[in-house]
């Protein structure tokens, strides 16, 4: 079979994130109104589900980052395009299974779904950059960041329809894996062969030193307040827009597919900036931006604020990401996945934070609503701190290769 072109490669990559991140890690939020319209979860319960999927993408983080010791005990250990082609299987089966009217088996179903959106996510980034590298386009990496906006897009619109035709979250749930099982079958045939799970090719020029470990800790620290930063609103918006608005308003319902759109723009843009600024300053920025859009919500909460809040979180969502992964390996080239692997299991800390501190807020809050003003003032702090991290990092080691 002949390669793919690099345009496959991104597509590729951009169906699997829509469906690992979209509706793997996201479709939770615009179906969470809906299940707790049905009755079969509360807040807490439903605090809880997300924690549990969170804590699933730290533990999937943990394992890839131990996958290339594996690779060299275990001969023909599968590489990063087999990791990818099961854990689309596994999101497909395990969207399904919340269709299911076995809600004692739901955490679990969410901790594995959880697992398998981050084998897809560090697999399919790490196998579609080192393919377009060879290819020589890997100014077209930034592409596959588009799919988890896609995916959280499409399937905002879809619950909105959802809603609209009295649909109940069990038949939600079913649709979504179905449409996971569809792009899972897209990839298919893309995806193949053994990319190395880390490590620098054979013969390759040797790379230079890391930068301070000191650096890299604080690179570290700061990419897990994005998690806790973003993860209350990704979570709750719905559920909070609905509150705030008039009852039977139709807004609510479209706030996260214009989180989507936000998240997909954005990804599209960071491929046109300079690859040569300072990915510590892009970083700076997009925290800002995130704390600056949920406090459109706390200020503005009507219809104007939580829509242009949520186009504006999510612009730099997933750019954070791919800068993020940017100056990991610019900062410890020779980690390979043993730093992004990393750098994904303290962004899954900060979101494990964030259901659980929302829940405990709410509980302490006189109202549903103070108690989400609270949690969303704490997010928008976490994401002032992780910039003001960045900026000590531009101005203590300003020299950049």
């Amino acid at each position: 079979m002949p390669s793919a072109s690099p345009l496959h490669v991104a597509l590729a990559g951009m169906a699997a994130l829509a469906a690992a991140m979209g509706i793997g890690r996201f479709a939770f939020t615009p179906l969470l109104p809906m299940m707790l319209r049905d009755g079969v979860v509360d807040i807490a319960t439903g605090s809880w589900l997300a924690t549990a999927n969170y804590a699933g993408y730290l533990a999937g983080a943990l394992l890839y980052m131990g996958l290339p010791w594996l690779g060299r005990r275990w001969a023909g250990t599968p590489g990063n395009a087999a990791l990818v082609r099961g854990g689309l299987v596994a999101t497909a089966l395990l969207t399904v299974a919340l269709a299911l009217p076995w809600p004692a088996l739901w955490p679990l179903m969410r901790f594995l779904a959880g697992v398998a959106s981050a084998t897809v996510f560090l697999g399919m980034v790490n196998w579609c950059m080192a393919r377009l590298a060879r290819l020589g386009k890997p100014a077209m990496g930034g592409l596959i960041f588009c799919g988890p906006g896609l995916g959280i897009f499409a399937t905002g619109l879809l619950t909105s329809a959802m809603v609209a035709a009295g649909w109940s979250a069990a038949m939600g749930w079913a649709m979504f894996a179905l449409l996971a099982a569809v792009l899972c079958a897209l990839v298919w045939p893309t995806v193949r062969g053994g990319e190395p799970l880390a490590g620098p090719a054979a013969g390759a020029v040797t790379a230079p030193p890391p930068h301070p470990a000191a650096e890299r800790a604080l690179l570290a620290i700061a990419y897990g307040l994005a998690g806790l930063g973003y993860i209350v609103t990704a979570t709750f918006l719905p559920v909070i827009a609905r509150a705030a608005l008039p009852a039977g308003s139709v807004w609510p319902d479209l706030f996260w597919p214009l989180f989507g759109a936000g998240v997909a723009l954005g990804a599209l843009l960071s491929t046109r900036i300079d690859p040569t600024r300072d990915r510590r300053v892009l970083l700076a920025g997009a925290y800002l931006l995130q704390a600056a859009a949920i406090g459109l919500g706390l200020l503005w909460p009507g219809r104007a604020g939580f829509a242009l809040g949520s186009l504006l979180l999510g612009l730099p969502f997933t750019a954070i990401t791919f800068f993020a992964l940017q100056e990991a390996r610019h900062q410890w080239p020779q980690a390979g996945a043993g730093f992004t692997g990393l750098l994904t299991a303290l962004y899954g800390i900060g979101q494990i934070a964030g259901p659980p501190m929302a829940a405990w807020l709410l509980g302490q809050a006189g109202s549903q609503a103070q108690g989400f003003d609270w949690a969303l003032a704490v997010a928008a702090a976490a994401l002032v701190l992780g910039a003001g991290l960045y900026a000590f990092m531009v101005w203590r080691w300003c020299q950049k290769e």
